[in-house]
This record gives structure tokens, sequence and C-alpha cells, in this order.
């Protein structure tokens, strides 16, 4: 592929970016142990605690993928006034990520996805979180904080990330859509079943295949005529220009409006953890469409960047030297 002769300057195209993100964060906390035996309490194991740590989550994986491809992330969402928002908080600015227009409320907590892991398998995962819509007030500021950005920010991308955990209702991402087509901004989304027919008009839309065979409202088998057929009638419900599906194990489909359906095969990996690698995929793929290149481009470095991070344990970002080099390597 022609563009492969240049990604280097790609990849330094991307530190011109800013990409607006908006969506639910939250944090990636892990308990990380050995089990030697039952309790006899219950018949569960007994984990013995080796280390604990946290990790970004949600949107501000994806903040953090566009940090380390090299472009500036600007992150609207909201955390609790509890000790997971100020962790994570910390976590973002640790991560040289501007927290200025992340909202603070008394009303919700953070969201917390907490793994128990032993042996590299999660043997638990315990969710704290409220998951209902951004209540009236919190919604004035958070849009207050939405039109900042968007009158005094330079932005070439906004970023959807929606995990249903309430700061996308259906009026929060009209709205955003609405400032964004205005101002000719591109839009990307990685969506959930609540809100999935929502983002109409979006320049990227990217479910998995699951989500697409849930959102889409037609059925949808495993053959790959099946799933480009629920593509292609979900992109004409959508009108996005691009509609791009990840399967997984078998890589990625990538629809263009008025084009032909393009798929990438999965590289083999030593798979640990799938955790995140949606979060690669959106933040790889809204760089390379605000950089303009082909969805060929698109759809395979992303699918190589999604891939990457199942490699390591937890949820990590893409590591930009490295997906340069695998990118040559597997690309053609």
């Amino acid at each position: 592929m022609k563009e492969l002769e240049n990604i280097e300057q790609l990849f330094s195209d991307f530190t011109n970016k800013s990409v607006l993100v908006v969506g639910d964060i939250m944090l990636d906390r892990y308990s990380v142990g050995h089990v030697e035996r039952m309790s006899p309490e219950a018949p569960v194991p007994v984990v013995n605690l080796d280390s604990r740590f946290d990790r970004l989550g949600g949107a501000a994986n994806v903040a953090l993928n566009i940090r380390r491809l090299g472009a500036t992330p600007i992150l609207c969402s909201v955390v609790g006034d509890d000790e997971a928002g100020s962790v994570l908080l910390k976590t973002l600015a640790d991560n040289s990520i501007d927290v200025t227009d992340i909202m603070v409320s008394s009303q919700r907590m953070t969201t917390v996805k907490h793994r128990v892991i032993s042996g590299n398998r999660q043997i638990i995962r315990i969710d704290s979180e409220h998951t209902f819509d951004l209540l009236d007030d919190e919604f004035e500021k958070m849009k207050s904080i939405i039109d900042n950005c968007f009158d005094s920010q330079k932005i070439d991308i906004v970023v959807f990330q929606d995990y249903n955990k309430g700061l996308l209702p259906q009026r929060m991402i009209a709205y955003v859509l609405q400032r964004a087509s205005a101002l000719g901004i591109m839009t990307a989304v990685d969506p959930k079943k609540n809100n999935f027919l929502a983002y109409k008009g979006v320049t990227l839309f990217k479910p998995n295949l699951k989500e697409l065979r849930e959102g889409g409202g037609q059925a949808v088998d495993d053959t790959l005529g099946s799933i480009e057929k629920g593509m292609r009638a979900l992109q004409d419900k959508l009108q996005c220009r691009y509609l791009m599906t990840t399967l997984s194990e078998r890589g990625a489909v990538i629809s263009e409006s008025g084009g032909e359906c393009i798929h990438v095969p999965a590289v083999k990996r030593n798979i640990i953890d799938v955790s995140g690698a949606g979060d690669a995929v959106l933040a790889t793929a809204a760089l390379c469409l605000v950089s303009g290149k082909s969805p060929e481009l698109i759809v395979g470095l992303s699918n190589i960047a999604g891939g990457m991070v199942c490699e390591q344990p937890g949820v990590v970002p893409v590591d930009a030297d490295i997906l340069i080099a695998e990118a040559k390597k597997i690309i053609q």
C-alpha cells in the first residue's frame, strides 16, 4: 500500500491533531494475587493479594490512546465526588491529559470496574457505578463545558465513546452532533445498544459484531456476506460515511458509502486480555480518518492496534512505535 511508504509522516502528522473525546470514563482497578486453597466458608477460591493497580478505562482510555499516538485529546466527561474520581483525575493528569473539562458531580459515583486476577485469569469483576442519564443541572453544565471547547479550542474530530453510563443521553448526542456538523468537524462513534441509532449522520460508526446484531435491527449470521449486508442496511439508516465492524479473531470490515466493503483478517496473537481493544481501534481509526487516509489504511491500522493491546494483561494503550513496525510487516 502506497500510504505505508510515509507512515512515519502519518504519525508525525498526528501531533497536529486535536480530538474532542466525549464519553463515559471509568477506573479499571486490578487486584492481582495467587490461589492456594478454597475457602472453608463457601466454594470459592481464596486469593492472596500480591499487588493492586489502577488504569484508565472507557473514554479515558480512548484519550490515553490518542495521547500515545501523538495527538492532543480534549476529554469531556463526568466523575463522582469520591475516592475513585480523585484517583481517575490524578491518573489522567499523570498521563498528560488535561482534566479541565471533566465535571465532578456529587450526584453520581465514579464508574469502577474492579477485576480480581490470579494466574492471568479473571476470577471475578465487581462494578461500582451509576448509569442513570445526566440530571438536568448536570446536563446544562456539561453542555456549557462542551460549548466552551468548541468555541475556544481547535478541534479536528469529535470522538464519542458511549458505554451507556449516563453521559450521552440522546439529547446530548444530538446537541454535540449538531455543533460538530455546523462547524464541519468529523465525528467517530463507538456505540452501545441504548442509543445505537441516535448517531445519524456521523462520519465513522464502529460497532462490534454483537452490537451490529443487537442494534441494527436485522438478522446477521456469521458469514461475511451476511455481515456486509447487515452493515449496508445499517449504513443506510445512519447515513454515515464509513461503517466499520470489528469481528474479534476474524479481523474487521469497513464499508464506505457508495464504495466496496473491505475485510482485513486478524493477525494471529497470544490473546491475554481483550479489555480496551475497542478503545485502541477507535482512537487509531479516528486519527487516520481525520488525516485523510484511505478506508484500507483506516481498517488495517486500527485492526492491528486493537490486536496489539490484547497481548498484555489489563487495559493498556497502543504503543506507536510498535504499531508502525507491525504495520510495515502486515499491511501490504
